[in-house]
């Protein structure tokens, strides 16, 4: 037996020299000295020797164990160097290269606008109010005094999906949900941000889809001076405290009396110029007096309460505020220029 674990030794170290690949290597581990192993095999026969060669035999198979293991260790150490080596060579950093520039993005125009409405507003104490862009009928005419085949209704034209189901018009309909959850308290302050969608073909002051903000108050004794301060108030802090506006009577289905705002030229200041046809004023939202039938189905007694609505067009803000005279600059993804506000 002892003949057959010295040569079990030889005949293992000499596949071990040559061994080449890790995979080899384990193979040979498994081999030699594995449950199944060569070595087990030989080992197992212990018990046909005498006591005294037990103890003889059980040395020199712990030798033979023992040199293997050395030689596999050695080798799989030295797999372990070379695969290091290999992987460093691949992944090295050169550290003397200049880093790569981070570019940073911007917020869009619109979603600027947007912040700047929402902040002017709440510093004057309106929370803001949200609603489906998918409205029933009701909310987005009806409550707010369009019945059916009423002619006001043809001034929007209307993405039906079913005869109660339409893409909102306009934010007003969140108007009336916040009314009738309110349940008939006061004060009612709010702005209602948000999309709308209307059957427009797109050129440079039309789109399908654009974003509208909504303010909405109701209280006692809301008077139109009321309104027209606070759109004061808003317009000079959105173009600045040197800005004038001016109410003209006008029409709305949802207010009375209703009237078009109208701004000093931002370009010019009120003085005439290409961009007002020399008016000197440009037209910039619509407002009025929430008409009594609104608060009604709003929940609201119009004897008791009253209150102002006014609607903007985001796009028409910011057209205005950065001298953009198209539209459609504002959805065509042109990087150059979107870059122009990265810094806004």
């Amino acid at each position: 037996m002892k003949e057959k674990l010295q040569a079990l030794r030889e005949e293992a170290l000499a596949h071990l020299r040559d061994v080449a690949d890790v995979q080899v290597l384990n193979d040979l581990r498994v081999k030699y000295l594995g449950k199944k192993g060569a070595l087990t095999e030989i080992l197992r026969g212990m018990g046909s020797l005498s006591a005294e060669e037990r103890p003889v035999i059980g040395q020199v198979g712990n030798e033979v164990r023992g040199a293997i293991e050395e030689v596999i260790d050695a080798k799989q150490q030295e797999f372990q160097k070379a695969e290091t080596a290999q992987r460093l060579q691949a992944e090295k950093v050169d550290v003397t290269l200049p880093g790569r520039k981070m570019t940073q993005g911007g917020i869009h125009p619109l979603n600027k606008v947007i912040q700047d409405i929402e902040e002017i507003f709440i510093g004057m104490g309106y929370q803001i109010a949200e609603g489906p862009e998918v409205e029933t009928d009701y909310f987005n005419f009806e409550a707010l005094n369009l019945p059916k085949n009423h002619p006001a209704r043809d001034m929007q034209d209307t993405f039906y999906i079913t005869e109660e189901l339409l893409m909102r018009t306009q934010t007003s309909p969140v108007q009336v949900r916040t009314m009738q959850s309110m349940q008939g308290e006061v004060p009612v302050k709010i702005i209602c941000p948000g999309k709308v969608y209307r059957r427009d073909d797109d050129d440079a002051t039309h789109s399908f889809q654009f974003n509208q903000i909504e303010g909405l108050v109701i209280g006692e004794n809301i008077r139109m001076s009321d309104l027209k301060g606070t759109l004061l108030q808003f317009m000079q802090e959105m173009f600045g405290p040197d800005t004038q506006i001016r109410l003209r009577p006008s029409f709305f289905p949802f207010t009375e009396p209703s009237a078009e705002v109208d701004v000093t030229c931002v370009k010019c200041g009120g003085n005439g110029c290409r961009i007002c046809k020399q008016s000197g004023w440009l037209e910039i939202l619509g407002c009025g007096m929430v008409h009594p039938k609104v608060l009604e189905m709003g929940g609201y007694d119009p004897e008791k309460y009253s209150g102002f609505a006014f609607g903007m067009g985001v796009e028409r803000i910011a057209m205005l505020k950065y001298g953009i005279d198209d539209i459609r600059h504002f959805y065509n993804s042109d990087m150059a220029f979107l870059k122009q506000f990265a810094t806004i």
